[in-house]
């Protein structure tokens, strides 16, 4: 059985990240996984993607060209937003390759057409990494639930209009795809429940698989030695706060993180309890956010972040919503406990008051109440501790995921060659 694993970027992003550790952790079960990507940033040989330089050149001129039609509309929400109405050279590529199925995963910016997947011939599984697949553009949904009709005067579009570029993206999809031999994977029983409303996969088989991790790499590390490594000190109390554009994405809530810090800060700990914010640097004017604070940049690397992860004593995620939340299973799995809003992805991950707590939505005050009742009890955060390694261990490993993938796809092309019959 060959696998091939469609995906904009096999490293970099959340998304990218988790469709690479899948593919690897398939090839670590045996199977034969490949990925085509339209920017490759590893140096694995079985990831495929455009070597002639002209191609190279096109594929990232094709993004400039993607973002016209949103020219028109210029009081929009500056959050990603794709119609995918470029043509794509997916097609050749991958019949050179020659795949068994088709494992979908982040394929916008360009990537992907909307209408090249009726176009190909294998069997198509999605994983779903956010909402795209189900919405009229938006990959992440908010308080919007057009997506369960048709799309239009889209909120994120800031349109009125009923007939506006969101529906027409919804209406390609919906003609491309009403013959789709496609099953969806989601990470999370939120996006999992979201998809299942829309009408646009509410007639699809979901399966939920949660994203898996190498928990070789991301395990407890001595929290001594990560903090002398980068100088963070020994005596305090360590709070994380990291994600990709952690202080500029509104959805990861660093305008809920800031109000809650202040408000623990209260607590009288201010010079007992310090925090570490990776993903950012440290502007020319920091904000105050009620305690030291410590900017590392951005970090790329697992080493780099299990080390980060493990340091710490509590690790929070104040976004508004997850389609799973990588970083919290990361932490997780160094035995940090993880401090989020009872919402969306992150419930399936947090367990309240066992490997962490879950605020009410989005309260600031009960977010810092379950920051302090994390950190005050030392016998107590031990046991978070330990139950955050274990929960990893039980439900988050590369081969689990890798595993439930591979019966997944079995059944799918015994079924198809059952049909085919």
């Amino acid at each position: 059985m060959k696998i091939l694993h469609l995906s904009t970027q096999d490293t970099g992003g959340g998304a990218a990240r988790a469709a690479y550790r899948l593919h690897k952790g398939l090839q670590d079960i045996g199977l034969d996984s490949q990925m085509l990507v339209q920017e490759k940033l590893s140096h694995d040989k079985t990831v495929f993607a455009p070597k002639v330089r002209l191609f190279q050149g096109i594929a990232k001129t094709k993004l400039t060209f993607e973002t016209l039609p949103l020219k028109f509309y210029n009081q929009r929400n500056k959050v990603p937003f794709f119609t995918q109405w470029l043509p794509d050279r997916v097609v050749p590529q991958v019949a050179h390759i020659n795949p068994d199925i088709i494992n979908l995963h982040w394929i916008s910016a360009a990537f992907v057409q909307i209408e090249t997947l009726a176009k190909l011939k294998q069997p198509l599984v999605w994983t779903l990494h956010d909402s795209w697949g189900f919405t009229g553009g938006c990959h992440v949904i908010g308080e919007c639930d057009r997506y369960k009709l048709s799309c239009g005067s889209c909120p994120q579009l800031n349109s009125s209009s009923e007939r506006d570029l969101s529906r027409w993206v919804w209406q390609r999809k919906a003609k491309a795809w009403k013959n789709l031999n496609l099953t969806l994977v989601s990470p999370s029983s939120w996006l999992a429940q979201c998809a299942h409303s829309s009408s646009l996969f509410q007639n699809l088989r979901i399966e939920v698989i949660p994203h898996g991790l190498d928990i070789e790499k991301y395990k407890p590390i001595h929290k001594r030695l990560g903090r002398e490594i980068l100088n963070l000190p020994q005596d305090k109390k360590i709070i994380l706060f990291g994600a990709i554009e952690a202080t500029s994405d509104k959805n990861k809530g660093f305008h809920l993180l800031q109000p809650s810090l202040q408000e623990l800060s209260k607590s009288g700990r201010k010079d007992e309890w310090e925090l570490v914010i990776f993903g950012a640097s440290q502007p020319d004017n920091p904000p105050d956010l009620g305690f030291k604070t410590h900017y590392l940049g951005h970090l790329h690397d697992d080493i780099s972040l299990a080390t980060v992860y493990s340091l710490a004593d509590v690790m929070l995620m104040p976004s508004l919503q997850e389609s799973f939340g990588q970083t919290a299973s990361e932490s997780l799995a160094c035995g940090t406990p993880v401090v989020a809003f009872n919402t969306t992805g992150l419930k399936d991950i947090v367990d309240h008051q066992q490997n962490g707590y879950l605020a009410k939505p989005y309260e600031v005050e009960d977010f810092a109440k379950g920051i302090a009742w994390v950190l005050e009890n030392a016998e107590r955060h031990q046991k978070l501790s330990f139950y955050a390694r274990e929960k990893a261990e039980r439900e988050f490993t590369a081969q689990l995921q890798a595993s439930r993938y591979s019966a997944l796809f079995e059944e799918i092309l015994r079924e198809a060659q059952t049909t085919s019959v």
